[in-house]
């Protein structure tokens, strides 16, 4: 095992240092089981105190929570409000009608319109982020298709995972470690599901803060995060780049 690209293996946080190993798998797809999935792919590298991550991407495709764009037919409503929404580089988000569309069906008409209205006075007084916090984390974790993607899934939009603590813990169960289904990129990290209060959600969302995972032709959706001491990390190093 050895870092993605631009990705460094190790990591400290204070006076720990951790090592971050992708798990490199093939195509995930509707028809696959997530948690055999990840025990397959984990299975001989997961060692005592591990925590194991999955992206939450994968989670949901798993869970038929998928879509190709061209099947997504937008309301009017869709197609006027993804004209409001800030146009990111780093991904579309809801910024178009296919998108916003499945956001609406997530959380609701109403829920949307006012979590809109609201946002479009808060930006008149320069505060950003209100329409996400409104509508939750159901609605910010909808991805939309990205170039960077690997393919079919470029030309797909995908809703959150379901029931993530849920999925955490039956992960947990198979592969004798703690797990956390994360939503990481470019942007920021957001850890929506864990298999229990042991894992600790700050620290491992400075782990990922640099996106360790990647999201395209590293088909890497799995992660083992290990701590590790001063005296071992050179051991550890030369032995996952063998």
């Amino acid at each position: 095992m050895q870092a993605n690209p631009g990705k460094e293996l190790s990591f400290e946080v204070g006076r720990m240092t951790y090592l971050r190993f992708p798990v490199q798998t093939d195509l995930i797809q509707e028809t696959d089981n997530i948690v055999e999935v990840v025990e397959r792919y984990t299975r001989g590298m997961v060692q005592e105190g591990d925590l194991v991550v999955v992206s939450e991407k994968v989670v949901a495709i798993t869970q038929g929570r998928a879509f190709r764009i061209s099947e997504i037919k937008p309301s009017r409503l869709a197609v006027f409000l993804s004209r409001f929404v800030h146009k990111s580089p780093h991904g579309i988000g809801l910024g178009m009608p296919e998108t916003m569309e499945l956001a609406i069906r997530e959380v609701g008409a109403l829920k949307i319109i006012i979590a809109s209205i609201i946002a479009a006075i808060g930006k008149l007084f320069g505060i950003r982020g209100l329409f996400y916090r409104i509508c939750g984390p159901k609605a910010r974790a909808i991805d939309g298709p990205c170039e960077y993607t690997i393919p079919p899934f470029n030309n797909y939009a995908v809703l959150g995972p379901k029931d993530p603590d849920l999925v955490s813990r039956k992960i947990k169960e198979a592969v004798g470690a703690h797990v956390a289904v994360i939503d990481a990129n470019d942007l920021g990290v957001n850890i929506l599901g864990v298999s229990g209060p042991e894992v600790d959600i700050p620290l491992l969302t400075k782990l990922l803060k640099d996106n360790p995972l990647g999201q395209s032709a590293e088909r890497t959706p799995i992660g083992i995060i290990r701590a590790v001491r001063d005296v071992e990390l050179a051991g550890e190093v030369a032995d996952s780049t063998v």
